[in-house]
């Protein structure tokens, strides 16, 4: 194994293990601080040792020793510390720690710890996106479009919260857990859109490893909580997004739009699936219950996986979800999704004024230059259209969607012939 393909294992692992590693050194001692630095240095340690060593037959095993090793270290290091006690019996205690919670899983465990209410909101999902996502702080920063160093402030700060309130690292109890779950679901959305549409440059263009992680916290959630509306929603919606992931990129790694996607590639378990939950939720929409925001997205993409060719798609149906979705979260996000169904049933031009509305909020953002730039296209404003695509792939960080942004902007040198809307991010 050359060191190119060692780097690329290197990478690989981090992405798998990250969570895990963290998991099991705050579990062990208690300190987020402790085991995310380190985790950091345990992969350090691997990018020195395994281009001369080679990659040991379980990665994730090694880096764990590692990096108990590494926190050991700096316990002894700073043994003036007032509990210094304490921590040497967590040094030497190898005995298993006795279950926490109604599910054992250390990565559920710490997701709840992340997301404690008295953290404020923003604080819970950078520091779990960083801690149980693994995410790096540009990545984050993209994700919430501020500055990485307001980023690093926020996970900061929450880091000496949990240590100085003595947050327990456990899954709530039975009667918390309604309270908790919101925050929770918020995080492991923004780890699958993260692994969905990856944000970073140097990042795969699809990260599986986050949107698989992402798939089965979900599901320990509705085990904990089987009759939470909002819990089934969000699992519906990841699992009708990822069954379409076979068929997202293409072989020459430019991302594939939903109209032009080889619908026979999904993965027809995961739609089943995500039909299923659709179903259940609308029974008990029937019955009184209303929808929340995951049930209704999930909704809307259950309609584009009804559909066997894009032309089928019930885009009044589309509208009237988007209509109910922004009665319970009008995000300026959300009314640019809105604008591309409303493209398709009232016309580019009045689509287009809606999405000009969005300026002042989401000029930093690529895919509303990106859904600009494709109306205006349609319109055959082809000169406005080609500084729309500019500007999205000035703003973008995926390298498929940056391939696909640029083969488009480049056909308009020798046509100005309108095309289908075709969004940056699928619906």
């Amino acid at each position: 194994m050359n060191v190119a393909d060692v780097e690329r294992a290197i990478t690989r692992v981090h992405h798998e293990e990250w969570a895990r590693v963290v998991a099991s050194l705050t579990r062990r001692f208690g300190d987020l601080d402790i085991a995310e630095e380190a985790a950091a240095e345990a992969f350090a340690t691997a990018v020195e040792r395994w281009p001369a060593d080679g990659v040991p037959p379980n990665p994730g095993a090694w880096l764990t020793t590692t990096a108990n090793r590494k926190a050991i270290d700096r316990i002894r290091r700073e043994n003036k510390r007032d509990d210094k006690h304490k921590e040497a019996r967590m040094v030497y205690d190898d005995d298993p720690p006795e279950p926490l919670g109604a599910i054992d899983d250390d990565r559920l465990r710490l997701l709840f710890t992340c997301c404690h209410p008295a953290l404020a909101m923003q604080a819970r999902v950078a520091l779990t996106l960083r801690l149980v996502g693994g995410l790096t702080v540009p990545e984050i920063a993209r994700a919430f479009l501020v500055q990485a160093t307001t980023l690093e402030q926020r996970i900061t700060r929450a880091k000496a919260k949990i240590k100085a309130a003595r947050i327990p690292y456990r899954v709530p109890s039975a009667e918390d857990l309604p309270a908790r779950v919101s925050g929770v679901l918020a995080v492991l959305f923004l780890v699958f859109n993260e692994g969905y549409l990856a944000t970073g440059p140097d990042t795969d263009p699809l990260r599986h490893d986050l949107t698989a992680e992402a798939i089965r916290l979900t599901r320990l959630i509705r085990a904990l909580l089987p009759d939470d509306g909002e819990v089934a929603g969000l699992l519906a919606l990841m699992l009708l997004t990822e069954a379409r992931r076979p068929a997202r990129v293409s072989a020459g790694g430019e991302l594939v739009a939903l109209d032009e996607q080889d619908r026979g590639a999904w993965d027809a378990a995961m739609i089943a699936e995500g039909h299923r939950l659709v179903r259940e939720r609308l029974v008990a929409a029937a019955a009184g219950v209303a929808p929340g925001r995951y049930q209704i997205l999930a909704a809307i993409n259950a309609v584009h996986t009804s559909a066997r060719d894009m032309r089928d798609t019930d885009w009044s149906q589309v509208l009237a979800l988007y209509d109910q979705l922004v009665r319970l979260d009008p995000s300026p996000i959300i009314a640019l999704n809105r604008a591309i169904a409303v493209a398709e049933l009232d016309g580019p031009q009045v689509a287009l004024a809606a999405v000009d509305r969005l300026e002042d909020e989401l000029a930093g953002y690529h895919a509303y230059h990106a859904t600009r730039a494709d109306l205006l296209r349609r319109l055959g404003q082809s000169q406005q259209s080609r500084a729309a695509y500019a500007r999205a792939i000035e703003l973008a960080g995926n390298t498929a969607e940056i391939a696909y942004l640029t083969r488009r902007r480049d056909q308009l040198r020798v046509s100005r012939t309108s095309g289908r809307s075709s969004p940056a991010r699928e619906p």
